[in-house]
């Protein structure tokens, strides 16, 4: 289990595979903004208000130059039926190993009911265009939180800016 990337931190590297069979490579955005967030199930109620959400966002998000990546242990079937049913226009990623999630510190122990098991945690990160960490979403709440993530990268794109 990897300790979560915090600001100033150079990001853990990605190459998974969307739907399609395309591998994404955090290293070939080099000069653009990256939003990877990782949630635990495909059309699960927090996971589908949280990308629905981005959806809803992603014409604003884009608008800044950035990309949302979504990244989960789900496999590409589920990944399509998933952006097919929501209308999803950003990347899901499969990560079936989770090992790409226990670099980013999003595979932890969790908790329901009682019982203790290893799980993707929901967690975001803004990644900027140097390829380092901008901002960290450790514990995140689905509801609002995409928001929260557009609102970040106006403000990191204004401080880099100035």
């Amino acid at each position: 289990m990897s300790t979560i990337p915090q600001p100033g931190d150079e990001a853990p590297d990605v190459a998974l595979q969307d739907e399609t069979g395309t591998t994404h490579r955090l290293a070939d955005r080099t000069g653009r903004w990256t939003v990877i967030y990782f949630y635990p199930k495909d059309d699960t109620p927090g996971c589908t208000t949280e990308a629905c959400q981005f959806r809803d966002l992603h014409a604003d998000i884009a608008g800044l130059d950035a990309e949302i990546w979504g990244v989960s242990p789900d496999g590409s079937g589920s990944h399509a039926a998933f952006r097919a049913k929501y209308g999803l226009p950003f990347t899901l990623l499969s990560d079936e190993d989770h090992a790409v999630a226990d670099a980013w510190g999003a595979w932890r122990e969790k908790t329901n009911y009682g019982k203790t098991y290893m799980g993707i945690a929901r967690s975001s990160f803004l990644v900027g265009p140097d390829g380092r960490i901008a901002r960290t979403w450790a514990n995140v709440k689905a509801d609002g939180h995409a928001e929260q993530v557009r609102e970040a990268l106006e403000e990191a794109r204004t401080a880099n800016a100035g």
